[in-house]
């Protein structure tokens, strides 16, 4: 063979192997999403006395559904657990590594409870039970309790013990390898058994947490695993949800390998110039004997969609790593990237990310790969205005979000969390409060990628109790494991700017010993992360209590502006903390249902929703005038007017963003809040205009309420109001000027209360600066006529995950909504695709969710569509209605989504 052609192909040979000590092979590190081939079954076996409980609760004698939002939280009651048949000492261990004092570390007791329940055992026939795919929310599919408790949480039946089946193919090769289940969120006190022998579990149904199943594989063969839930009655104020609701993953790794969220990113300095980026990498051994190792980085750009861009931007250097047996080792390196595109909340910012991708070699071999997403921006607050971010003061335009997505229920879906937060950006909503719990890992991704401001929150109640069987019942034991399990999850994401360590805790009302333990959790984030503040959300404490002087942040709940707190605190806590940051955490809590205007209207700018002022207790809704407020609450307008007297005030999270399911104060009759500025269904109330002219003051429009179209109140008084961001406007009836006003100080909005209801037009003009700058019109409209319904997106993935929302109006024969329309629905769905859930915002409605059939509310409804997986074609969506001409619509599914 000729020398040029040797040498040809030994160059080849090197440049192959070259390759393969790069990037590694491709199983060094196998992350598998385990979300179909589950079977699920609600409730023990009939007869069975299954001992499973995780510990023993107390007895609930009295209800606390319908107890006033803020009220007091009350002590725990003392439970005897001795001589109880209790899982809690063998879920206990699986908390060890985010244990931070060993000497506190739990030890497993011998033996394996449940291992003789029929359940858990491979041979068990559950060819009956539901074939179900993952995120599953048990509760979704209803039916509605129309009598009785738990309207706090929903209404839907999401307590009770679930169980879910399925079998794991874990192959002869993978012996040697390191083998972890990880569970992105389970509801809840989650126990998991793999072969019939007891591996662990969580009790708090919100964190994310992992398992070694190692010790219990058999390699080569079929393993059972068998995850019990056991969710309680009065275990929450609002729609918990119930099952794996999130995400499930296999990972399989060496067993050197990356530990668990154990590569940490932080930018020390920062300019235009030039960034430092620092990495720790903790890594594990799970080996018998010392390991040497090596962990080496390099750095790419990511695009707007998270995809790398282009050759590396930086590398962190080879950094030698020793690894006892059973033991961790961290390696630390940094490098520099220059002119770095920085992460910053839009408008005015651009969301930049990078990647980080970590190879640990043993031996010349890639034994493990990790990618870190992170994003490279300054934060700094400022008791003066507030956030800085990249030297930019950027003022909080934020709300308060739970975490269910409306007819979907608990069950995470990306697309539908995409949806919500792209119709509050819409708004000009910046920031995202995640109350009151950590959220799913998809939804920081998203606030990461769209660029949101996120306050991570991780605990609605401490030791002290808001329902019986809260998570008061595990927070002695759970506190810290769960509080460094969301810290060490979700640090390297740059949306988040705040970690909440609690919401209107009980503890505010202990004084010192209350302080005491905000302390620990203080020192347990600082201990995980220094370049964030903390905070703890309060709608109690007052300037001169313990606990406010224990954060960096005061988060403040209605104390400023709220109605039980005249006069505003916002004053007392600037004095006694001059250094500190004040931020509204919650505000407004205003009241609406939208499309529902009932009269007479009072003359105030906030009021308490009361029968017959701003609340039928007959139909059990809220008026849309916007000026209705919880007791504790206060409308938009109020909350402004205080806000602009202290410029200070870093802004606001209004509660809330989007109504939710439970919690429907102030009729608890209902399935749903009505505090949101959009409905379940996601459409605008009239307060979204509300908002939009105060966060985006420079969008010239003129939103008018009521509609005009009140067949019986002709020659009465309707009042009518208009939401605009400009400082003239002049009213106009059937042409006849109502009055040209100017807006006045602290106020938002422009009112003509002594307007006489006669059918036609009315239109507003408005003018900023003495320039014309919007007009609107509404018109009484005619019967309904004929049907439109438009999906906000006609192309979707053909997954089995990705979602069409179809908007349904009902319109007059002039193609306007007819605004009183309940109009009977239908919907059909040809095609490659299936009807998801339909809705119509109206927290009254006890129809599943499921059905293909439901009233229009106010001439409007929704239905969610999905591709079946694999499909690829075009879905029609084909709605009809009582006396109306239907409408389709077409959705393209395939590979891709637009």
């Amino acid at each position: 063979m000729p020398k040029t052609i040797i040498r040809h192909w030994t160059a080849l040979l090197l440049m192959m192997l070259a390759m393969v000590v790069t990037c590694g092979p491709a199983t060094a590190r196998d992350r598998v999403l385990i979300d179909t081939g589950w079977r699920f079954a609600k409730g023990e076996p009939a007869g069975s006395d299954a001992g499973l409980d995780y510990d023993v609760r107390p007895e609930v004698t009295q209800s606390a559904d319908g107890k006033v939002a803020d009220a007091r939280p009350d002590a725990a009651v003392a439970v005897d657990a001795r001589n109880a048949r209790i899982l809690k000492p063998w879920i206990l261990p699986s908390a060890n590594a985010l244990i931070r004092d060993p000497a506190r570390r739990h030890v497993r007791p011998t033996g394996d409870p449940g291992s003789d329940h029929p359940y858990v055992q491979a041979g068990y026939d559950d060819s009956q039970w539901q074939s179900v795919t993952l995120p599953h929310d048990w509760a979704i599919t209803g039916p509605f309790l129309e009598t009785g408790p738990y309207g706090g949480m929903g209404r839907l039946p999401s307590w009770g013990i679930g169980w879910y089946r399925r079998v794991l193919d874990i192959p002869a090769s993978d012996r040697g390898k390191s083998i972890f289940l990880d569970i992105d969120g389970a509801m809840s006190y989650s126990t998991v058994w793999l072969n019939g022998r007891l591996v662990g579990g969580w009790p708090y149904g919100y964190n994310s947490y992992r398992l070694d199943l190692t010790p219990f594989v058999r390699f080569g063969e079929a393993n059972q695993l068998a995850i019990r839930l056991d969710n309680p009655p009065e275990s929450a104020r609002w729609y918990p949800g119930g099952g794996l609701y999130r995400n499930v993953w296999l990972t399989k790794t060496d067993p050197v390998h990356v530990a668990h969220w154990g590569a940490v990113v932080t930018t020390p300095e920062v300019s235009a110039e030039r960034a430092t980026v620092k990495l720790d990498v903790t890594i594990d051994n799970d080996g018998a004997g010392l390991a040497d190792a090596e962990v080496a980085t390099t750095l790419y750009a990511l695009d707007g969609q998270g995809r790398r861009t282009g050759k590396p931007v930086a590398s962190i250097a080879r950094a030698p790593v020793r690894v006892a047996a059973d033991g961790q080792a961290t390696a630390s390196g940094s490098a520099v990237i220059e002119k770095p595109r920085l992460w910053g909340p839009p408008p005015t910012q651009v969301p930049n990310r990078y990647v980080a991708v970590t190879r640990v070699m043993q031996g010349g071999r890639v034994v493990d790969e990790v990618e870190t997403r992170f994003g490279i921006r300054t934060i700094r607050f400022d008791p003066d205005r507030g956030i800085i971010v990249n030297g930019e003061h950027i003022r909080f335009q934020g709300v308060n979000n739970h975490h269910d997505l409306g007819a979907l229920g608990a069950a995470f879906n990306t697309r539908a969390a995409e949806r919500q937060l792209e119709l509050l950006r819409d708004m000009g909503v910046n920031a995202v409060r995640m109350s009151h719990n950590p959220p799913a890992p998809e939804l920081l991704e998203l606030t990461d990628r769209m660029g949101f401001l996120v306050i991570d929150e991780v605990f609605d109640s401490w030791e002290r109790k808001k329902t019986p069987l809260d998570f008061h019942l595990i927070f002695p034991d759970w506190h810290e494991p769960d509080l460094r399990a969301m810290l060490r999850r979700d640090r390297n994401h740059p949306s988040i700017v705040l970690w909440s360590v609690g919401n209107e805790v009980g503890e505010q009302y202990t004084g010192e010993e209350g302080a005491a333990i905000g302390r620990k959790l203080v020192q347990i984030v600082r201990e995980e992360d220094l370049t964030r503040p903390t905070t703890s959300a309060m709608n109690f404490a007052k300037a001169d209590m313990p606990l406010p002087g224990v954060v960096d942040v005061l988060n403040i709940n209605y104390q400023g502006h709220g109605i039980r707190t005249l006069p505003s605190q916002y004053p007392a806590f600037r004095a006694r903390f001059p250094d500190k940051a004040i931020l509204h955490s919650e505000s407004a809590s205003a009241l609406s249902s939208r499309g529902e205007y009932l009269f007479p209207v009072p003359g105030a700018i906030s009021a308490s929703v009361r029968p017959g002022a701003g609340g039928d207790p007959v139909t059990q809704q809220v008026s849309a005038y916007e000026l209705f407020a919880s007791d504790f609450g206060s409308s938009a307008d109020r909350v402004w007017a205080l806000d602009d007297q202290h410029p200070w005030n870093a802004g606001e999270f209004v509660w809330t963003g989007f109504d939710y399911l439970g919690e429907p104060t102030p009729y608890y009759g209902a399935r749903s809040s009505y505090s949101g500025i959009l409905d379940l269904a996601g459409f605008p109330k009239d307060r979204y205009w509300l908002y939009l002219s105060r966060w985006k003051p420079d969008l010239k429009f003129a939103h008018i309420l009521p509609h005009w179209s009140w067949p019986g109140r002709e020659g009465q008084v309707t009042p009518v109001h208009v939401f605009s961001s400009a400082d003239e406007a002049e009213l106009f009836v059937n042409g006849k000027s109502q009055g040209r006003l100017k807006r006045a100080p602290f106020a938002y909005r422009f009112r003509w209360d002594f307007v006489t209801y006669e059918p036609g037009e009315i239109r507003v003009e408005t003018w900023k600066d003495g320039k014309t700058w919007a007009s609107a019109t509404r018109r009484t409209t005619g019967e309904p006529a004929r049907l439109s319904a438009e999906a906000d997106r006609t192309r979707i993935a053909g997954d089995g995950k990705d979602l069409s929302f179809i908007t349904v109006r009902v319109l007059d024969k002039d193609g306007q909504v007819a605004p009183r329309a309940m109009t009977p629905l239908r919907v059909t769905v040809t095609g490659p695709g299936e009807l998801v859930a339909t809705d119509n915002g109206d927290p009254t409605s006890f129809v599943p969710f499921q059905s293909a059939e439901r009233r229009a509310f106010n001439g409007m409804a929704l239905a969610i569509v999905r591709a079946r997986p694999g499909a690829r074609g075009t879905i029609t969506v084909r709605v009809e209605g009582d006396g109306v001409q239907p409408a389709s619509v077409g959705i393209v599914t395939g590979n891709a989504r637009q």
